[in-house]
This record gives structure tokens, C-alpha cells and sequence, in this order.
């Protein structure tokens, strides 16, 4: 193939990796892309074609080399609770006695009214107290008495 060819080819493929990028959080492609773009450059002077595909990967291995430890620092590396798994850990304040044996009990947290029960079933806690949440089974928060 002459060099605008591949050119195109080089470009062609830098667009693909773009793409694919862009529909995946997970660096896949991004050390493709600059490959490409030495490649394209290659083949627009005149270098051969041996020579292209060896440029492309060397400078894409390289920047993996370079960015994929950088990213993984960056990125991913704390995972935030966005829903209610996030209440864990956090107090709660008891706004209907709580009672395993009778199956009531609502706190408050965030704002929000919860139906509540007690992580020891023999416990029992009165509506004012302020409780830590346990863990969350289906709607309802497992809390227990700051106290105990």
C-alpha cells in the first residue's frame, strides 16, 4: 500500500480506538490511539510500512507502560456507596420504639424514616435514643443502642 493509504488505515484505526474508549471506562484502547497517531505520522513521510507497525507497538506499549500505573492510581480506587448501603455505620435517631418481638420500630437518618429493627432480638429500644446502623436487610435498617 503507498503511504496515503495508510495513512488512512492509521487514522482509521486511531478512530476505532476512540470509540471504543469512549463507550468503556476501563483504558482499553487509549495507548492505541497515540500508537496510531505515530503510525499515521510514519506513513504520511514516507517510512515503511515494517517500520509503522513496529512504531505502533512500541509507543503503544510504552504509554501503557507509562499511564495504566498512573490511572490505576487515580482512578477507581474508592468505592462510594450511592444508595443506602452508604447508611452503614452512621447514627440514627429512634422515632417509634423499636421492638423485634413486635415487629415496629422507625429511626430517622438523613432526613429519611426508616422502619427499624434491632440487631439483639431481646433488646428492645425507646423512641428519643440514638442508635448506629448495623446493616440494611430488604427496607429495614438493623440498628443497635449506642450504648451497648
Amino acid at each position: 500500500m503507498d503511504g496515503v493509504n495508510m495513512v488512512v488505515v492509521w487514522l482509521a484505526l486511531l478512530l476505532v480506538a476512540v470509540v471504543v474508549e469512549a463507550l468503556t471506562t476501563s483504558l482499553v484502547s487509549i495507548w492505541f490511539i497515540f500508537g496510531c497517531l505515530v503510525a499515521a505520522v510514519m506513513a504520511q513521510i514516507g517510512v515503511p510500512l515494517v517500520a509503522q507497525v513496529v512504531a505502533f507497538a512500541i509507543v503503544s506499549l510504552l504509554i501503557m507502560a507509562v499511564i495504566r500505573p498512573i490511572a490505576k492510581e487515580h482512578f477507581n480506587n474508592k468505592v462510594v456507596e450511592t444508595n443506602a448501603g452508604s447508611l452503614v455505620g452512621k447514627k440514627a435517631h429512634v422515632i417509634a420504639d423499636i421492638d423485634n418481638d413486635l415487629g415496629e420500630g422507625k429511626v430517622t437518618v438523613e432526613g429519611m424514616e426508616w422502619s427499624a429493627r434491632s440487631s439483639y432480638d431481646e433488646v428492645k429500644i425507646s423512641a428519643g435514643e440514638t442508635v448506629i446502623i448495623k446493616a440494611i436487610d430488604g427496607v429495614k435498617l438493623i440498628v443497635e443502642n449506642i450504648a451497648h
